[in-house]
């Protein structure tokens, strides 16, 4: 069964440099490899969730520079319904990524065009509606995701929030969303505890499902009827974390649509998030649902 995933988020070009260890404050260090590459978390999560199966609609807004017109070309190849990009005066979003020798990354973020997605723009809500899943994140106004929030609960839509970058979220946007998908730090930031089974606690008083990822100790999920699901992850070399959380998002968010219990759907994602780590790049790293499946086939 073919889920729909909706997606209102960010879209950005990646300038990715890749060095030995990443320079301290005051450092300069010499690189070995450049690449930029389309990403951005909502542009991100839109591309993992099609690679692996679902049909997806995208709502975000590009520059007027080649960067966007780029990112709106690797988004439709992937077969994503880009009728809700928008095309914004002056220049796209940007993310600078330095990524060292374990695989760590460091991100600074310039929004841009991706500030104009402060609201809902006319046709947006008929998206939102049509689909099984809302994924939102938080590289735009909080206006406009909370708007959004707003569109997919009025259409019985499951909304999915990932709270990145970390920030204060407001009650009523909380009591919007179904499902919390922080990583171990953003947990820790929303909650105010760092150890994630107390993090995870605090957060289901807030909204009534949440998955923690662990990184390489896996994912943890919870929700208010006292279920409790831990999952590891798959031992594999990481070359490049980047889009690591935006790869499990997507594929949780489809293989859910598609009816699979969470356990599962969990699996999925952390075997999609494994062979996103071991690639360069945020959406040139992102599998199909046939290379997760040959993950799990392998005896993983």
């Amino acid at each position: 069964m073919t889920t729909t995933v909706a997606v209102f988020g960010s879209c950005n070009m990646d300038l990715v440099a890749y060095v030995g260890t990443a320079p301290k404050r005051g450092e300069t260090v010499l690189g070995r490899e450049f690449h930029t590459v389309p990403g951005g978390k909502g542009a991100n999560q839109a591309l993992a969730a099609a690679k692996a199966g679902a049909a997806v609609r995208m709502i975000g807004a590009v520059g007027e520079d080649d960067f966007g017109a780029e990112i709106r070309a690797v988004l439709q190849k992937s077969g994503v319904d880009v009728r809700g990009l928008r095309t914004v005066p002056g220049r796209s979003g940007t993310a600078h990524i330095v990524v060292d020798d374990e695989g760590g990354n460091s991100i600074v973020v310039v929004p841009a065009a991706n500030a104009a997605l402060d609201a809902l723009a006319d046709g947006d809500e008929d998206l939102i509606a049509g689909a099984d899943s809302l994924l939102l994140q938080l590289e735009n106004p909080f206006s406009g995701v909370a708007a959004a929030a707003a569109a997919g609960r009025r259409n019985g839509v499951r909304v999915v929030l990932t709270p990145a970058p970390a920030a204060p979220l407001s009650a009523d946007l909380l009591s919007k969303v179904d499902l919390l998908v922080p990583n171990e730090h953003e947990a820790a930031v929303l909650a105010g505890a760092e150890d994630p089974h107390r993090a995870l606690a605090a957060l289901l008083e807030l909204v009534p499902e949440v998955v923690i990822t662990l990184g390489a100790r896996g994912s943890l999920y919870g929700d208010r009827t006292g279920t409790w699901v831990e999952v590891p992850s798959f031992p594999v070399d990481a070359v490049d974390t980047t889009a690591a959380g935006d790869t499990f998002v997507g594929v949780l968010a489809t293989a859910l649509g598609e009816g699979a219990e969470v356990p599962e759907a969990m699996r999925l994602a952390s075997a999609g998030a494994a062979v996103s780590v071991q690639r360069a790049g945020a959406s040139s790293s992102m599998p199909t649902r046939a290379e997760i499946s040959a993950l799990l086939a392998a005896g993983h």
